[in-house]
């Protein structure tokens, strides 16, 4: 097994660790969209640029959907986090929330913590 697929499962294994301990399971189909959106924007974060028209149609394509079909999946899974798992969700974006992430918004911090880098980009000091 090469590097790269040695990687590649730690961030997948990552990647599942981190949505169980946000309380979303396999039960869920957007558990499988979630994970997999994840693992696109950890390797390559400009996805979270364009997510209608890089990311969702990868995603849905990959489980044989439509975008539309993974952009309302994650939306539930993101209510079953936020609902579930409030505190541990704001604990990784490093920022109280105001509301349930959009699904973009949480592709992007969960894609952070698996890469493990701030969800937030830094600001320039004025």
């Amino acid at each position: 097994m090469g590097t790269e697929a040695i990687m590649e499962e730690d961030l997948q294994r990552n990647t599942n660790h981190l949505l169980h301990r946000l309380g979303l399971t396999a039960n869920y189909r957007g558990y499988f969209y979630v994970s997999y959106g994840i693992m696109l924007c950890a390797k390559e974060q400009e996805r979270l640029l364009l997510v209608t028209k890089r990311l969702y149609p990868e995603v849905a394509k990959r489980y044989g959907t439509n975008w539309k079909a993974v952009e309302r999946s994650i939306r539930t899974a993101s209510g079953v986090i936020w609902r579930g798992n409030r505190l541990l969700l704001e604990e990784i974006a490093g920022r109280r929330l105001d509301g349930i992430p959009r699904a973009a918004q949480l592709l992007a911090i969960l894609a952070a913590e698996v890469r493990g880098k701030d969800p937030q980009p830094e600001r320039p000091a004025e």
